[in-house]
């Protein structure tokens, strides 16, 4: 449920939604002036900050752009798997192949470590158990995907690659402290400084928008990795993203 709620809420509505938000904030919080103290806490809290999480924002693109690689790889390896099969009869081939498409549509729904992992080994007991005149096609239908388990390890340790509580808890602190002084800086009575403080809170928020997403997959790049398998299945492996 919560990523599905991630999912349909785009980053401009976010975006929209805390400028408006803070704007009432802004407009309604009696401004403060702070001492020349307080200002260097508030320069320091705010260093700090961007020093923190631009790190582990750079680290979850990353992990998004290694996880694309890691799904392209596993899929050219299936796509090329089910070529081989073309030298077997059809009811094989068949039984073969739809094992194989149980368990993309399986990882694709599951979206999570360790989806499909009984699809899987069920088709490598099915090769281990397989006993008839078209062994020797098995056979290497069986080292082919022994291989692939590399880019399920891969994959299985991306996807569990988050951002860990402990760092969320001292982004959240160093969050709350720069936007609290933010909030009720008084920068001047115009109306302009009031609404630069908005577009100030709202870009300080979106960076935690934007690493919550990321983190959680349901950022639109990250959405895409699953384009290779998604292919396959509607092709019937007669193409590839």
């Amino acid at each position: 449920m919560q990523n599905l709620l991630l999912n349909k809420i785009r980053l401009t509505q976010y975006f929209v939604f805390l400028f408006v938000i803070f704007c009432f904030i802004v407009f309604l919080t009696p401004g403060m002036k702070f001492e020349s103290g307080a200002l260097t806490l508030f320069s320091v809290n705010s260093f700090l900050y961007g020093f923190y999480i631009a790190p582990i924002l750079s680290a979850q693109k990353a992990r998004i752009e290694e996880l694309h690689r890691i799904v392209r790889s596993e899929s050219n390896a299936i796509f090329a798997m089910v070529l081989s099969l073309k030298k077997l009869p059809p009811e094989l081939r068949n039984e073969i192949q739809t094992m194989f498409i149980t368990y993309l549509k399986k990882i694709v729904r599951s979206k999570k470590a360790g989806g499909g992992e009984a699809n899987y080994e069920g088709l490598i007991s099915y090769c281990l158990n397989y006993t008839g005149e078209h062994q020797t096609e098995i056979d290497k239908l069986l080292d082919k995907l022994v291989a692939n388990q590399q880019n399920r390890t891969n994959f299985t340790m991306q996807m569990s690659n988050k951002v860990f509580s402990n760092e969320w808890m001292i982004m959240l602190v160093l969050f709350s402290v720069t936007l609290t002084f933010v909030l009720f800086l008084d920068a001047g009575s115009g109306f302009i400084y009031q609404l630069l403080a908005a577009l100030l809170c709202t870009g300080l928020s979106m960076l935690l928008v934007i690493l919550v997403k990321m983190s959680t997959l349901t950022h639109k790049k990250a959405r895409q990795m699953w384009d290779p398998y998604k292919k396959l299945i509607d092709s019937h492996f007669y193409r590839i993203d």
